[in-house]
């Protein structure tokens, strides 16, 4: 089985949303100020997105935690 980067580049987005709200949050109650979060936060999501992403393909192309399925029967 193997992903397409398609499915690795929306998985990456998708997860560095959601952390992302997060990050921004907890950067707001921080600092208070709602600029800081929002630069915080768009930072995180660029450079974390890229890196979950190369984190991901490398993964892909690692067989360790994976098994070929054998078919129920062969004729």
């Amino acid at each position: 089985m193997v992903e397409h980067k398609k499915r690795s580049i929306v998985k990456a987005i998708s997860w560095r949303t959601l952390g992302t709200l997060d990050t921004m949050l907890i950067s707001f109650i921080v600092t208070g100020s709602p600029l800081a979060a929002v630069s915080i936060g768009a930072f995180e999501l660029i450079t974390k997105t890229a890196l979950y992403y190369f984190h991901e393909r490398a993964w892909n192309k690692i067989d360790f935690g994976r098994e070929k399925e054998q078919p129920e029967y062969q004729i």
